[in-house]
């Protein structure tokens, strides 16, 4: 699902299984710290580098959306922050895998 906020493009996707890929390959990526406990589960904010359109935020949340546990991926280009909920705090290697695959670097988290 794509969201028009305030001339920002956003994509969000609750889909418990999905793949993409996208139009930028990545390089190594980094590690970080930080995740919120919510009502809806474990809400964590990562920022990922290199998404620059809606397209870009739909692979990153496709990809992120596939892991185990997954509720919801919100993918953010404009600042790259990817806001993930889950049952559960994700194993940080599996998001970085999945960031990968969809062509892009996560940076660690926001």
């Amino acid at each position: 699902m794509l969201v028009e906020e305030e001339n920002t493009m956003t994509a969000e996707t609750q889909l418990p299984q999905a793949t993409g890929s996208c139009c930028s390959p990545s390089g190594s990526c980094h590690d970080g710290a930080g995740a919120d406990t919510g009502q809806g589960g474990v809400t964590t904010v990562y920022q990922v580098t290199g998404m620059t359109c809606g397209h870009c935020e739909g692979a990153v949340s496709e990809e992120i959306s596939a892991i185990e546990g997954v509720t919801s991926v919100k993918a953010v280009a404009s600042t790259g922050q990817v806001t993930v909920v889950s049952r559960a705090p994700l194993d940080e290697e599996a998001v970085r895998a999945a960031v990968d695959e969809a062509g892009y670097e996560l940076a660690g988290r926001a």
